[in-house]
């Protein structure tokens, strides 16, 4: 019935999105066919309490456990409270909480049951978006290129660009708007760019007690550390090719590489850390973009923003210069998305996760009627 609609035309889809940084739940609509965005609807924003995020937090990296099974908890009930005022939606795209990524390993966690989710509001919820992508041989990650290419063409710009988002870990998406869909050859080339806030968050918290560099106050007041800075850069994550993805906590080591500096510096190095993987990952581009479209909360820190200014070739800029929200882009991806797992369309392809073939990640739940 769901993709009978569907093949009719555009629906209204919240999209629901709780990334790395482990702020909160972005809750978005779309009015899509899975091909087109015909429409942005309302969008709101539940934010974790300390104590939430401090479950969340314990539980990254973790498989299974006790501290798994309370951030599930936590996940779930704050995606009911959100959802619950977009009950007229006729679909939900329910990303949940990854909590654990090893696409080369133990594959990929993201926790939330949305077939729970859907009996609780009464609505279908498209979910499990990553794990098989992961077990075709993709990444997993990032998803939202698809997504990225239905903006450009929203857009109808006619030369690539480059969407950047930058949330705990930065991905980028170059995007090819002359190709006729996402998954044709040569149309995306997406992939995880490096750690983006989320050292800096973890620093700002632990040295003083602050969720973030609030419009880049303290790193502005810092001098770069030029020696940690090119211990990053000697990373062997930089030199792979893309497809490629992370973990939030690959990087981990940054902390350990700005320890002895004071806050100042420390939060100036963390900076540029990230505004340089961006830089390196530009060089993988197949053509120079035009421009660059930067996303997450990474575009509301002017020092990150001038470092990439001064660094690219091309003008960067936030997307709400085109008329995007970037506080909602990841969770309107995944209302995306979720038109195109109830179509059975392709979510993925090899130029976005490095799955062998193109693949329809992702289950549709349908609400229990007693």
């Amino acid at each position: 019935m769901l993709k009978a609609k569907l093949n009719k035309g555009p629906i209204d889809i919240a999209g629901a999105m709780s990334g790395t940084s482990l702020d909160g739940v972005d809750v978005a609509v779309l009015k899509t066919d899975g091909q087109q965005i015909l429409d942005f609807g309302e969008s709101a924003y539940h934010a974790y309490s300390d104590e939430e995020q401090a479950v969340l937090t314990k539980a990254l990296g973790q498989w299974v456990g006790a501290d798994v099974e309370a951030a599930t908890k936590v996940i779930e009930d704050a995606h009911l409270t959100a959802l619950k005022q977009f009950s007229s939606c006729d679909l939900i795209g329910f990303h949940g909480q990854t909590l654990a990524h090893e696409p080369r390993g133990r594959g990929t966690l993201q926790v939330g049951d949305g077939s729970w989710l859907a009996n609780k509001l009464g609505t279908a919820v498209a979910w499990d978006f990553r794990t098989a992508d992961v077990q075709m041989g993709g990444e997993g990650a990032p998803l939202a290129p698809f997504f990225h290419f239905a903006c450009a063409k929203w857009m109808k710009v006619k030369a690539p660009i480059v969407f950047l988002n930058l949330g705990g870990v930065g991905n980028l998406t170059w995007v090819d708007p002359n190709k006729s869909g996402p998954e044709k050859e040569g149309a995306l080339l997406a992939f995880d760019t490096g750690p983006a806030n989320a050292p800096i968050n973890d620093l700002m918290r632990a040295r003083l007690g602050q969720a973030f560099d609030k419009d880049g106050t303290l790193a502005r007041q810092g001098e770069v550390e030029t020696g940690a800075l090119e211990l990053f850069l000697a990373e062997g994550y930089f030199a792979r090719l893309p497809p490629k993805s992370l973990d939030r906590n690959d990087f981990a080591e940054m902390i350990g590489l700005v320890r002895e500096l004071s806050d100042a510096d420390a939060c100036a190095t963390l900076t540029a850390m990230s505004a340089a993987a961006v830089v390196q990952g530009m060089q993988h581009c197949p053509s120079p973009p035009t421009q660059v479209l930067v996303t997450g909360g990474g575009r509301k820190n002017p020092v990150l923003m001038e470092m990439l200014s001064v660094a690219l070739d091309c003008p960067v800029k936030p997307v709400e210069d085109v008329g995007l929200d970037g506080d909602m882009l990841e969770a309107q991806a995944f209302a995306f998305l979720a038109a195109r797992v109830a179509l059975g369309l392709p979510t993925s392809s090899p130029s976005t996760t490095g799955v062998a073939a193109l693949v329809g990640g992702g289950v549709v739940s349908l609400p229990h009627l007693d």
